[in-house]
């Protein structure tokens, strides 16, 4: 009697969700997510509509759970600036920058995805949107944790707007670098030393030359 194959599922063995999940993020990377038809998610994860509708309700609950996805995983390699609070606050952000640009380098297709939802025609539906606004949140807060020790150490008012700033341009730099990344191959290690000399450069302009910025002018 000829037995029934089904096979044996172990922690190894990835859900369905995550296999939809794997098939979206090559679509996506490879066609755009316009490119993605329902029907190429089933012939590239090998599983029937039915199941992406159960997971996801539609394309865009596939978009808004890989857009999720990816910013977990990132996120997990990503170092938050407080794990360099033993240093002085600038070379704090040095050691920072320099290590989440590391990061941003073993995970270029997360920025990329990132940055072509952001602008793309969907951006305003709202599970979208939500899932944008919030990755970027996240993003600027760790730019302003980064610099308010550097910059913001009085905690007056003046001074956190210009840290809120300084942060936005930041983050416009990381989006930038994910075009150049995409276009040029060009790395976010390669442009950390620009950006550590626009902000020793402005830390010496506004007379943090001792106690914030103390690592202003070093090697």
């Amino acid at each position: 009697m000829a037995k029934v194959r089904e096979p044996a599922l172990s922690a190894a063995t990835p859900s369905s969700r995550d296999v939809i999940l794997d098939a979206a993020r090559t679509l996506v990377t490879s066609r755009g997510y316009d490119g993605m038809a329902i029907s190429d998610l089933c012939t590239e994860s090998g599983l029937p509509a039915s199941s992406i509708y159960y997971h996801f309700g539609n394309k865009l609950g596939v978009l808004a759970a890989l857009l999720e996805r990816s910013f977990e995983e990132a996120h997990a390699q990503f170092p938050a600036p407080s794990s360099f609070d033993d240093l002085d606050p600038l070379p704090r952000f040095e050691a920072w920058i320099t290590k989440a640009c590391a990061s941003l380098d073993q995970r270029p297709d997360y920025l990329r995805l990132l940055l072509a939802i952001s602008v793309g025609p969907h951006k305003d539906v709202e599970m979208v949107r939500t899932t944008v606004r919030r990755i970027r949140d996240s993003a600027h807060a760790s730019w302003v944790d980064a610099l308010t020790p550097v910059f913001a150490a009085e905690g007056s008012e003046q001074e956190h707007a210009f840290v809120a700033q300084l942060a936005v341009v930041g983050r416009a730099m990381t989006d930038g670098l994910s075009v150049a990344n995409s276009f040029d191959g060009m790395s976010y290690s390669s442009n950390v030393a620009s950006f550590i000399s626009l902000v020793r450069g402005l830390a010496s302009e506004r007379g943090l030359t001792n106690g914030a910025a103390s690592g202003v002018g070093e090697a």
